[in-house]
């Protein structure tokens, strides 16, 4: 479903966008033709756009750009290649043409949708990056900001939520293109704040240019996306990248981990650090735990806060969140009436519902989460060994064609926490899913629990359902909110929450029996 797009948006020249682009931008064509949207995909494309034809890993977005122009794109932003492209497809539509055009799109997207001001689109911003934990606090911090009676948008993994309208989101951080115009129709729509994860891939891929937060957030690093970039320091450096003057104006950094003090160490703008250990010096400090309830003193202020999901990490989030608000000049009374207004959180830490009239004390407990790294994975058990009187079953595999690395961790973290780890396939995508059980399987043996592999994710969520028994917990790693399980390419429904409610069912019905 394409992104929502603002009604009133006056048209710019390309005279305009070349200028937005920079000094090395030529216009080939009508300099004084106007747009009034920007794309990089022809599915999306609307009357009047700038089709960004840019250059990929497989093709060139100019390739596309005959279909682009029958859509009603009426002008190119592209570079040299790209027009000769286009003109072989006789596309002789107005072309801005510039060596690097994804380095300008989100220049040339916040000009054409007005997001670019001094001020910015007229809507606050929050921005949180970190290996873990992005999408807890996200919807934290948005539930806090309406608890306090502000118009809240979300943009993120699971969804993008413009007020009360709620859009299935296609990745973490939308391109340029559709983050400008979505922050644009926020502005039209009286939104107050926007509340967004920012991905490593969106602050390479300058997904996020233009846009300047006035929080931004950091909650930890660990391995992850190492398919993507060229090591941890690479992983660092691009997540550093937010906390620069051209990206924020403040921020929050946890600095439970190394990463954490490092990048507080190093930030370009005023930050406050955060953490869960006392004995770790930060400006703000969780103390006096008691199971979801602690407090947060530091600063001059000391806040009875209570996480609303269970866990330490998610202490730690709440507390991430709760210091975001401080940092954008809220009242301390009002934060901490705020924070802990209880959010439901797709795909983290989500309990499956017993069957409707089952007993629930014969049956295991079931909850999913997107754990897909090892300190996920390890978190998350963690939290959930917590009053387990039963056994502890882990359901994980790892996704094809990201990050290879991780996969024996992953296992090894689970093998560490659970009593039964049951290997199975994720998402595979490209890759033989067998090699990549294998590889997770591989390091769940060097624990302590012990190992299943069940190919067939359906079975393997059964199986754990029936090998838990009464007063055990299941936790579905990897997957949380997804819908669906792509295999070469194909993509077939599959929500671990589904699956699991059906095996709870068919089990309830077995011991009523």
């Amino acid at each position: 479903m394409p992104s929502p797009r603002p009604q009133t948006i006056d048209p710019v020249a390309l005279q305009a966008v070349s200028e937005a682009a920079g000094r090395s931008s030529d216009i080939v064509g009508d300099a004084d033709l106007t747009v009034t949207g920007v794309t990089l995909s022809t599915f999306s494309v609307r009357p009047g756009d700038l089709y960004a034809a840019l250059p990929g890993a497989n093709a060139h977005g100019a390739s596309y750009a005959a279909a682009a122009v029958r859509e009603g794109a009426r002008a190119l932003l592209t570079d040299a290649r790209g027009l000769e492209l286009a003109r072989e497809a006789d596309v002789d539509v107005p072309a801005v043409v510039v060596a690097d055009p994804r380095s300008v799109l989100g220049r040339v997207a916040a000009a054409v949708y007005g997001t670019g001001t001094p001020d910015g689109p007229g809507v606050r911003s929050f921005g949180i990056t970190g290996t873990n934990g992005k999408t807890t606090t996200a919807y934290l911090l948005a539930a806090a900001l309406e608890a306090l009676g502000r118009s809240t948008g979300l943009i993120g993994t699971v969804e993008t939520r413009i007020g009360q309208e709620r859009v299935p989101s296609a990745r973490t951080t939308p391109e340029s293109p559709d983050l400008h115009a979505l922050l644009a129709v926020m502005r039209e729509r009286g939104v107050g704040d926007c509340v967004m994860e920012v991905s490593s891939h969106a602050l390479a891929l300058h997904r996020v240019d233009e846009v300047v937060y006035d929080v931004a957030l950091f909650t930890n690093l660990s391995q992850d996306h190492l398919d993507f970039h060229d090591g941890m320091e690479d992983y660092f450096t691009a997540k550093a990248g937010l906390f620069t003057p051209e990206r924020s104006r403040a921020g929050v950094v946890c600095v439970d981990d190394a990463w954490g003090r490092r990048l507080a160490a190093q930030a370009g703008v005023p930050v406050r650090t955060v953490s869960s250990d006392p004995a770790v010096p930060a400006d703000l400090v969780i103390t006096s735990v008691d199971g979801p309830a602690f407090v947060l003193e530091g600063d001059g202020v000391s806040l009875a806060l209570r996480s609303p999901l269970p866990g330490g990490f998610n202490r730690t989030n709440t507390a991430v969140a709760a210091a975001a608000l401080l940092v954008a000049g809220h009242d301390p009374a009002e934060v901490a009436r705020a924070v802990g207004a209880e959010p439901r959180v797709p795909g983290r830490m989500e309990v499956v519902a017993a069957p409707e009239g089952a007993d629930a004390a014969l049956l295991p407990r079931v909850v999913v989460d997107f754990a897909h790294t090892p300190d996920a994975v390890a978190a998350a058990l963690a939290a959930l060994r917590e009053g387990t009187t039963g056994r502890l079953v882990a359901v994980l595999g790892a996704g094809g064609s990201r990050d290879p690395g991780k996969r024996p961790g992953m296992g090894r973290a689970a093998a560490d926490h659970a009593d039964l780890v049951v290997v199975t396939d994720d998402n595979p995508r490209s890759e033989d899913p067998a090699a990549i059980r294998e590889a997770v399987a591989s390091g769940a043996r060097q624990g302590g629990a012990e190992l299943d592999v069940v190919a067939d994710r359906r079975a393997a969520v059964e199986h754990a359902v029936r090998a838990a028994g009464p007063g055990g917990v299941v936790a579905l790693l990897g997957k949380g909110h997804e819908s669906g399980q792509e295999v070469e390419g194909v993509v077939t429904p599959f929500d671990d929450r589904v699956v699991a409610l059906e095996a709870l069912t068919a089990l309830a019905t077995e011991v009523a029996r």
